[in-house]
């Protein structure tokens, strides 16, 4: 069944990049705000849209993707997802509105796609912003995606160093606020005598040392987002005014009466276990409901191993931005053996010093290894550390220094690991780990695997 030319012509006409595809997934029409975003070169008519946009050879719930077609099959309603896309750029992450629209007989015929890359975060090593492809992370994105256009108040909870400021600047800059300012509020180095007058702003006069009147942050956020870092610090004495902000968007400054509107969205995040503090009297339990409308758990990075290598790309880049380092698949391999308490923040740390000890182009597993032994987190606080501890396999960071037999026991464990991980051919796997196929069949052949 081909579609109306009327619905053709209306959807050439939208701003937005949207495509229009029949029940079997075949592209019937793609409108010029989607041919100019993500196939300027090649025609997608007559294609499906799987294959177009992950190169996919079958639909994307049978490649364990979440598939807005099935949804909708299902739902008989519009459904959104978010996905990541093979674009000109690279592998983008985004947002998928599908409708479907029904025939003569009310049943299922065609169905209409709007596209919009999330430009917050990538699928891919890039120099800012969020990245990582595993499953948890594209969870947690998925939900930035969807509250960010919203004016809810959010809620970031998850461990130190798991990049809580980078997802609140995430839901900002995907919102209807992102042209005002993102201002961030430290609540933790805030003394209390001075967090009101810091957030509120105050007049002159209303304390010793006020000579003049100040604007507080609150006001430096008029209509943009207030970001509340590690709100679990806020004194008792100052949630009952943040309580008061957030139920009628207005608030005073020290020293006056004048009561003064705020226009902002707030986000919040913490790393402390706030319904255990709302338990035992720390935390104002309205307080805890006004800034969780909208909690998102950010996953730790022991939560998303397979983001390391990614990760580690970008963050070599950032650290030692006037090189081209290389990971060795054994320096891979041994990077994603830690728990990483500190997470990404950790992470970098180690890069950081990984970087400082190697003098060449390639970083080596002995590299590593030395980083981790000069290191406060080692492989041997870890249960798997401890787990394999041995005279073959010393551990990383134990008392023992390492030998070449040691080391080519960690190359040998860590390539056999990264090969019975990889699902592709070899030649795949040489061009995740950024080496040639040569290279690769030489230490494959000089370990044994």
């Amino acid at each position: 069944m081909q579609p109306l030319p009327e619905l053709v012509s209306y959807l050439e006409g939208l701003a937005e990049p949207h495509i229009l595809f029949d029940t079997q997934y075949r592209i019937l029409a793609a409108n010029a705000a989607y041919r100019r975003q993500f196939s300027p070169q090649r025609s997608v008519v007559g294609r499906t849209c799987y294959e177009v946009s992950h190169h996919f050879s079958v639909p994307c719930d049978q490649a364990g993707e979440s598939c807005p077609l099935v949804k909708a099959r299902e739902s008989g309603q519009r459904e959104r997802v978010l996905h990541l896309h093979h674009t000109p750029q690279g592998e983008e992450y985004v947002n998928i509105e599908l409708s479907p629209l029904l025939d003569a007989s009310g049943a299922q015929a065609f169905f209409v796609e709007k596209m919009a890359a999330l430009k917050v975060a990538q699928g891919q090593p890039a120099a800012q912003g969020l990245i990582g492809r595993a499953p948890a992370f594209q969870q947690m994105l998925a939900l930035v995606a969807r509250v960010a256009p919203s004016e809810a108040t959010v809620l970031l909870l998850g461990e130190s160093g798991t990049g809580k400021e980078l997802v609140a600047r995430a839901v900002h800059e995907a919102s209807r606020r992102a042209a005002r300012p993102l201002v961030a509020v430290d609540c933790s180095s805030l003394p209390e005598n001075l967090f009101e007058s810091e957030l509120f702003g105050h007049e002159r006069g209303a304390f010793t040392g006020a000579t003049a009147a100040k604007g507080g942050l609150v006001e430096a956020a008029s209509g943009g987002t207030l970001f509340l870092d590690e709100v679990g610090d806020i004194p008792l004495s100052m949630q009952v005014k943040l309580l008061r902000l957030l139920e009628s968007g207005t608030y005073r400054r020290v020293g006056s009466t004048e009561l003064r509107h705020a226009d902002l969205r707030v986000v919040s995040a913490t790393h402390r276990d706030l319904d255990r503090m709302v338990e035992d009297g720390r935390f104002r339990e309205d307080l805890y409901y006004r800034l969780s409308t909208f909690p998102i758990h950010l996953p730790a990075l022991r939560e998303r191993r397979d983001d390391i290598a990614l990760l580690a790309e970008a963050l070599l880049a950032r650290v030692a931005p006037r090189r081209s380092l290389t990971l060795t698949p054994e320096a891979l391999a041994l990077l994603q053996t830690p728990d990483y308490r500190g997470n990404v923040r950790e992470l970098r740390n180690l890069l950081e010093r990984t970087a400082l000890l190697c003098d060449g182009a390639a970083i080596e597993a002995a590299h590593v290894q030395q980083a981790l032994q000069s290191g406060r987190r080692t492989l041997a606080a870890t249960p798997e550390g401890a787990a394999h501890a041995g005279p073959e396999n010393a551990i990383p960071g134990s008392a023992t220094a390492p030998t070449p037999a040691s080391l080519k026991g960690l190359e040998r464990a860590a390539l056999q690991q990264l090969v019975a991980g990889h699902s592709g051919s070899r030649a795949e796997l040489a061009e995740r780990l950024g080496i040639s196929q040569r290279s690769l069949y030489r230490k494959l052949k000089a370990l044994g695997c």
